[in-house]
């Protein structure tokens, strides 16, 4: 079974509002705030299709602080029949590529402390932990990540062959 992924719309809206309810339950994000989203300019957002259906998505915004570029991973969602696939990896690994085209130098993203095949893959994919998040998510704990997409260009790394 391969998973094709591609790039989403508000089109598609009810349906990825249902998936993250499936994923999130109470902790779901509001199908307005999907919405708004899906149709924000720093949004980048990717669906994965198995066998022509939605299995999973993700939802991206590039942010800049202290002129740095980064992105920020605001949700992942695989449908639990999909889950242990590989789905979740295509996708951030897909979303990190965009990033990085769009000058973004690192990608940030938040977990709870007890999501312990969420916070193994994101390990796995060189993401490092920055700080806890108390509280974060109700009564449980968050963690705060981290990945390098780039490394920030130096005055040095401007020189042409010929320096």
């Amino acid at each position: 079974m391969e998973s094709k992924i591609e790039g989403t719309s508000i089109r598609l809206l009810d349906e990825l509002y249902e998936i993250e309810k499936k994923c999130f339950k109470e902790e779901a994000f509001p199908k307005q705030q999907i919405a708004h989203l899906l149709e924000d300019y720093n949004s980048v957002s990717l669906i994965a299709r198995v066998n022509s259906e939605i299995a999973g998505f993700i939802i991206a915004q590039i942010n800049v602080e202290r002129k740095l570029s980064f992105g920020h991973i605001l949700t992942i969602d695989v449908l639990p029949i999909h889950q242990r696939k590989g789905i979740a990896k295509q996708l951030l690994k897909e979303i990190e590529k965009i990033l990085k085209e769009k000058g973004a130098l690192e990608c940030r993203l938040e977990v709870r402390e007890d999501n312990a095949a969420a916070s193994s893959l994101y390990q796995k994919l060189g993401y490092q932990k920055i700080a806890k998040l108390e509280h974060y998510y109700g009564d449980a704990h968050g963690l705060y990540l981290k990945k390098f997409l780039q490394e920030k260009a130096s005055d040095d790394s401007v020189c042409s062959t010929s320096c």
